[in-house]
């Protein structure tokens, strides 16, 4: 199987199965001497890992992050490891794998999944939860974007979930420090206590449904990313397209763009009193012609509900024989969750990426 890497200069390659020994990754292009701790990657991790409320899948794995190469550890501090340039290679065992629970569908194409194109395309599958396709695969991806927003000085990378199903929040109400007090990654108090009585519902009645996610980087320079090819929203948008289960990107106003007026959606400028350009709004998500503006880079991504579900759904068997399908073992009746820490890491990846190639290819940032 090709195509586990991404990124120009600071590229990222997973591996690892859902039910193998392990997934991990290789940051390679990661700039020396960036001092960041083992228990920053981890605070990462554990924001994605499962089990954490009744809301996510209730397998349990405590995702502890192993670094086997790369960095050196710092004289002058406790606890500090510094990167020496080199290939960063990261572990994260898996402890709590139960094959045994997808045997019944191990010969069953599952409608929603990718059983039935990755056969066609490999010949094989790995159904112990999807093997490759899992979105076990992402907590690689969450612990090399931990080091990328370390890559960039002054970057702030955050993320926050703004729908679930039919269900929205108040924008006016948004407050960041309420997203790391509910189980949603919710900015809304008000609609994260709405959420808990809704998923409820949606899990007892053995389904599941979908979100959507905003992420905003705040201290992004200007002048990342190119006009034709290599257009940071293009980077922005091909990272998160790559997430499991995710449907639909849009960069800061989005689809929104297309209903209203040009007047409406062009942001203004004025000259600030510090002589630099001031815009008097973002419709364009912090970036023109495919280069940073300066101000925060926003991004949207909808996930679909999750696949694998209680409640029988009409497949297919390899061998062509029509079944009804019922996946056991144990799935988030909304993969959106998990998915926040996951797109804030795919952002943070594309800006420290165009961060490196801007300096190499101008000499300044």
């Amino acid at each position: 199987m090709s195509h586990n890497t991404f990124g120009h200069l600071f590229r990222v390659t997973t591996w690892g199965e859902s039910h193998g020994r392990g997934i991990g990754c290789v940051v390679d292009g990661c700039p020396p001497s960036i001092r960041f701790k083992l228990a920053d990657i981890q605070a990462d991790l554990d924001r994605r890992k499962p089990g954490q409320s009744r809301h996510t899948t209730q397998r349990k794995e405590d995702d502890q992050v192993e670094l086997l190469s790369g960095v050196l550890e710092a004289e002058d501090e406790p606890d500090v490891l510094i990167t020496t340039g080199t290939p960063i290679s990261m572990a994260i065992w898996n402890t709590d794998q139960r094959s045994k629970d997808y045997s019944d569908i191990k010969d069953r194409y599952r409608p929603g999944h990718a059983d039935f194109t990755y056969d066609i395309k490999y010949g094989i599958r790995d159904y112990r939860g999807g093997g490759r396709s899992s979105a076990r695969e992402t907590a690689a991806r969450v612990a090399a974007g931990a080091l990328a927003k370390r890559v960039v000085p002054g970057l702030t990378v955050r993320g926050a979930m703004v729908a679930i199903g039919e269900k929205t929040i108040d924008r006016s109400k948004w407050d960041w420090d309420e997203v790391r007090r509910n189980a949603f990654f919710c900015p809304d108090a008000n609609a994260a206590e709405e959420w808990d009585a809704y998923l409820d519902d949606i899990r007892k009645s053995l389904n599941s449904v979908g979100g959507v996610i905003e992420i905003a980087a705040t201290g992004v320079p200007a002048g990342l990313g190119a006009p034709v090819y290599a257009k940071l929203d293009q980077d922005i948008a091909s990272g998160l397209m790559s997430i499991n289960a995710v449907k639909g990107v849009e960069i800061g106003n989005g689809f929104e763009a297309a209903r209203i007026t040009g007047s409406e959606n062009a942001d203004e400028m004025r000259m600030g009193n510090d002589g630099q350009v001031q815009f008097l709004s973002n419709n364009a998500g912090g970036i023109l012609g495919g280069i940073s503006t300066g101000q925060p880079v926003v991004a949207r991504f909808a996930v679909k509900p999750t696949s694998s579900i209680m409640s029988p759904v009409k497949g297919v068997t390899a061998s062509g024989e029509e079944v009804d399908v019922v996946t056991k073992g144990r799935h988030d009746p909304c993969v959106g969750i998990r998915a926040v820490p996951i797109g804030e890491a795919m952002v943070a990846c594309a800006i420290a990426d165009h961060y490196l190639l801007h300096r190499g290819q101008t000499g300044r940032v």
